[in-house]
């Protein structure tokens, strides 16, 4: 009986801990969004943070989880549909790395928006898989804007073209635009790439393109997030900030 309550004790703490982590973590988090928004005059309810938990475990999500966040951001098919069969089903899923079109099936209904669309081919298994379950997917356009080689992502000069192409597709909802950003020591380097994604959406709208809106944009990240939100954004992925440093398998 001693050694059970010692058991339970523990774990009761190290909930307790994290839960506080999390908890500080994101209140940091909110204060630089609010932050940011006041700076350029816009009101927070327009930006939404994802919570990047890829390789996080289900227990550290739900304490996220219980400190209101229900936008959450995965990079790879297999564990994000392990997670969304353990947690709670108002979660919002953000499929946020580059999907593979033999995974597009195994996502199709779970996730609420693919953000790393860059080809046709791509977007044409999309609305094929879509047209199966009788559904319609949410995407976005990756945008390389920094035209980086190791980058996933259309280049700026393509991506009208790429748009028009798939908004004719049954099945598929375009709702704007994404970019990852290179490395960089100095993040204020990366302000000129967020302003380039923010005018190609607003150019991309005044087309008036039917079955496309141009209100999302998906950049910033843990390290740039409120430079981001200056420029337009209204979805950021936070992984770092909220979490801690991730803990990889040495498998």
């Amino acid at each position: 009986m001693i050694r059970d309550n010692l058991i339970r004790d523990n774990l009761v703490r190290d909930n307790l801990v994290r839960d506080n982590l999390v908890r500080d973590n994101l209140e940091i988090v909110f204060e630089g969004i609010g932050g940011a928004c006041k700076r350029v005059g816009r009101v927070e309810s327009e930006v939404t943070l994802i919570a990047v938990s890829k390789t996080q475990p289900v227990a550290m999500i739900e304490e996220a989880y219980r400190a209101g966040i229900r936008d959450f951001g995965e990079n790879w098919v297999q564990e994000l549909d392990e997670k969304v069969k353990l947690l709670p089903g108002d979660i919002r899923w953000h499929m946020i790395g580059h999907l593979q079109r033999n995974k597009v099936k195994h996502i199709i209904g779970k996730v609420y928006l693919v953000h790393g669309v860059d080809s046709l081919r791509l977007a044409s298994e999309i609305s094929k898989e879509a047209l199966k379950k009788d559904t319609e997917v949410n995407i976005l356009i990756e945008v390389n804007v920094a035209e980086e080689e190791s980058k996933f992502g259309v280049r700026k000069e393509d991506v009208l073209e790429l748009v028009r192409c798939i908004a004719v597709l049954p099945g598929i909802c375009i709702k704007g635009l994404m970019t990852i950003p290179p490395y960089v020591d100095n993040q204020e380097k990366n302000r000129q790439i967020f302003s380039m994604l923010h005018q190609l959406a607003v150019d991309i709208g005044k087309e008036n393109i039917d079955n496309v809106t141009m209100n999302v944009l998906s950049m910033g990240m843990t390290g740039d997030y409120q430079i981001a939100i200056e420029e337009g954004a209204t979805y950021i992925r936070v992984g770092t900030g909220i979490f801690g440093d991730r803990v990889y398998s040495s498998e």
